[in-house]
């Protein structure tokens, strides 16, 4: 897999990793092929240069995961697909939880892959088998991001399924293949004819989907704004009996 990058004007002109474009899964190429452009000749990109309308046709698939210790991760943003499985937020949930208790610890030796050498990551997924659900399968992309920091502790990634979503109880799924791409070692420098071509203008993205809102610092009222005509409530101590 190879990639390259040229300059065209003032914009820059980034090829696509050809594996991305022979995918299955749309969601999953477009995600892959945003990475690979915004990383250019480095291993891993920054969380912070993750801006939505540059996975626009995933974003249902797509999320956020964030290192919180040796193999374990927890999802930080996700998108309505991967709620539409559990039934439920996912957001704060770790990841294993998508997973059967057989898959789990695979799932944790792959996180130490994609985190620690860095690495890509690619699972091959059948869904665990339910009354009134039939054959399912997916694919989970993990790609690893930098923090503000400068530690990699973040991934973005992208899971897809085929099959019936829904049921009394959530959709789990086993691990039937593992496809691990360490990033030290890979070749970049060949150009695709189908390129990612950065916007011309930064705009505010919508907060929803993979950005995080901020919080507004909002300034205390001095007395002066404070409506003379509201009456303060008296303070007051609250008188505790202790009887033991």
């Amino acid at each position: 897999m190879q990639t390259g990058e040229t300059g065209c004007g003032s914009n820059k002109v980034v090829g696509l990793p050809m594996r991305a474009l022979d995918m299955k899964h749309p969601a999953i190429a477009q995600v892959e092929a945003y990475w690979e452009a915004l990383r250019g000749n480095r291993n891993v990109p920054l969380r912070s240069e993750i801006d939505p309308r540059g996975i626009d046709q995933a974003l249902e698939n797509a999320f956020i995961l964030e290192r919180i210790a040796p193999s374990v991760a927890r999802f930080r943003l996700a998108g309505m697909h991967l709620n539409d499985l559990m039934g439920m937020e996912v957001r704060g949930m770790p990841v294993t939880s998508l997973f059967t208790g057989d898959s789990r610890t695979k799932l944790t030796d792959t996180l130490e892959h994609l985190f620690e050498e860095p690495a890509k990551v690619l699972l091959r997924l059948t869904g665990e088998h339910a009354a009134g659900r039939g054959k399912t399968s997916g694919e989970m992309l993990l790609l690893p991001l930098r923090s503000d920091l400068g530690d990699i502790s973040r991934a973005i990634g992208c899971l897809v399924s085929d099959g019936r979503i829904g049921g009394k109880s959530p959709l789990r799924f086993n691990i039937s293949g593992a496809e691990i791409t360490p990033l030290s070692g890979v070749s970049r420098g060949t150009r695709s004819s189908n390129v990612y071509k950065a916007p011309d203008e930064v705009i505010a993205p919508a907060q929803a989907a993979l950005q995080e809102e901020a919080k507004e610092y909002q300034v205390a009222p001095s007395n002066e704004d404070v409506d003379p005509n509201v009456a303060k409530r008296p303070a007051y101590l609250r008188l505790v009996h202790d009887n033991t």
